[in-house]
């Protein structure tokens, strides 16, 4: 199984989940949204299995700072083309372990879903 983590490598959440993966020897790729943007269909895929609502990063600077009327009125639709635009505003880590994702890093969900198996 291949599992691959999107985010951005200097968010702080970010360096925790992939320094608790390589502490525990897990093989994963790193997708970068500063380097290499976000796809739309993964981010569909992402918005599909959690909602909009729990992707979209709304407490983050990149949200803050747009204009209001960009702000509201969101929709599903409207939260993928902010998301796509600014991918800093896809709540981050987004570990993908082929079946499921998961959004955000909390230990005991990564302790529970990501295999043992050492890389």
């Amino acid at each position: 199984m291949t599992i691959s983590m999107f985010g951005i490598k200097n968010c702080s959440t970010v360096k925790k989940a992939r320094t608790w993966l390589e502490e525990r020897g897990v093989a994963y790729t790193f997708h970068d949204y500063k380097t290499a943007g976000a796809d739309e269909a993964l981010v569909r895929r992402f918005v599909k299995e959690h909602g909009w609502e729990a992707l979209l990063n709304r407490a983050g600077t990149t949200f803050r700072k747009l204009p209001v009327a960009d702000r509201e009125n969101i929709d599903e639709e409207k939260a993928i083309a902010l998301m796509l635009a600014n991918p800093s505003m896809i709540k981050r880590p987004v570990l993908d372990l082929g079946k499921k994702t998961l959004v955000g890093f909390k230990h005991e969900v990564y302790e529970a879903a990501v295999p043992a198996t050492r890389a």
